[in-house]
Order: C-alpha cells, then structure tokens, then sequence
C-alpha cells in the first residue's frame, strides 16, 4: 500500500462512488480499478493524494469487510 499525489492518469479514471458513502455531502471515498492497483481517494478532495492498493489487497479488504 502506499499514498502520493495523483498522477495526471489519476483524472482519466473511471472513478465509482462508494456504495457506503453517506449522500449528503459527507463521508465520500471513491475507487477506480486500473487493471493491476485500485486507487482509492476522497471525492470532497480530488486533488488530493490518493491511496494505492494491489488488486489482490483490494479483494482481500472486499472480502473481509463483506462478511455477515
């Protein structure tokens, strides 16, 4: 895992709200896949960095944080 800056790419992403973000302006993250890393960022600040993840953590996370 690691955090930088958004690489100019970072704004030809398709970026997916998350389905858990509150919908009144509040907490907002927001993922987009780019085949081999998912990024993860704050909708409220694009600009900012952004978080990196590898697939195989992102599926990882995914799994755990779906469980009932």
């Amino acid at each position: 895992m690691k955090t930088g800056s958004p690489a100019p790419a970072a704004a030809e992403l398709r970026w997916f709200k998350s389905s858990y973000s509150a919908g009144n302006g509040g907490d907002c993250v927001e993922v987009a896949d780019t085949g081999t890393a998912v990024l993860v960022r704050d909708s409220k600040r694009p600009e900012a960095e952004i978080l990196t993840v590898s697939a195989m953590q992102w599926t990882a996370f995914v799994r755990m944080t779906t469980r009932t």
